[in-house]
């Protein structure tokens, strides 16, 4: 039965992290952290246990999800490599500090921010191929999706402290950052939908590298359940990358809205509890 669950959990986790660019960790994490209080089967679902199989999987997950994407040419190296510049040292941080965290406090803070964040998605903001730079070109970048021109900049300060942040957070509570990442390249910096999402799974699978890495050398890694988790992760990145393809861009951020409204009203649930 703990078996079945695992591989549920998975494929669910999986799907969703990869459809939202999200990474599942967002996800992963509050169902075991769930499980563990209501089923003697995952007794071993301690807080830094659960971080790890959720680094681990999520490297399963987002090199599955981008490798699809790459295919659909979804994913903006060039901002993924700027982002994994403070990512990467972020989650090493993170993953070092995890031992020191009550989860139950996390849970709760992180909730509300999550709900801040999709409250976000109302301002107005002027379509990304409708913006015009004169001038000063430095940090614009310019994507074809879909016989379209899309038109951003990204600011490299902004992006260094933001990856950092997330770096850390991916590390300390092995959400994979998605969830703030995905949000802030649409609002702060302009990206269509599909390509932040896509762009969002190919930075998670290296910071997920490095997080996890952190936290085998940490021995925080309960390998006899690890595996039931894998296959799961695999097949469920895969669907969601299709699933995000067949999906308009308005679309993906109605999802995403709503999608962190209930994830925010969940984590503050459990850490009430």
């Amino acid at each position: 039965m703990v078996i079945l669950m695992c591989l549920v959990i998975g494929v669910i986790t999986a799907f969703v992290g990869s459809m939202m660019g999200l990474g599942g960790g967002i996800v992963l994490v509050p169902s075991l952290l769930l499980m563990s209080s209501v089923s003697d089967g995952f007794a071993w679902a301690t807080p830094q246990a659960i971080v790890g199989i959720s680094l681990i999987t999520m490297v399963v997950t987002a090199l599955s999800s981008t490798m699809a994407y790459a295919k659909g040419k979804r994913v903006d190296y060039k901002t993924g490599f700027l982002f994994l510049v403070g990512s990467i040292p972020g989650g090493v941080l993170g993953s070092w500090l995890n031992q020191f965290i009550d989860s139950q406090s996390f849970l709760m803070y992180f909730g509300v921010l999550m709900i801040v964040i999709s409250l976000l998605f109302f301002i107005k903001r002027q379509p990304s191929d409708k913006r015009r730079f004169t001038g000063d070109e430095r940090g614009v970048r310019t994507f074809e999706l879909y016989g379209e021109t899309f038109r951003y900049r990204v600011s490299i300060p902004i992006a260094f402290i933001l990856s950092l942040l997330v770096g850390t957070l991916s590390g300390l509570f092995g959400i994979g950052g998605g969830s703030i990442m995905v949000p802030a390249m649409i609002l702060l910096f302009g990206f269509p939908a599909h390509v932040a999402t896509a762009t969002s799974m190919f930075m998670i699978f290296f910071v997920s590298i490095v997080g996890a890495s952190t936290h085998i050398a940490l021995g925080h890694i309960a390998w006899e359940y690890v595996l039931f988790f894998i296959p799961g992760s695999w097949i469920g990145g895969k669907l969601g990358a299709k699933v995000n393809q067949l999906l308009p861009g308005k679309t993906l951020e109605l999802v995403l809205r709503i999608l962190l409204v209930f994830i925010g009203l969940r984590m503050i649930f459990q850490g009430l509890s």
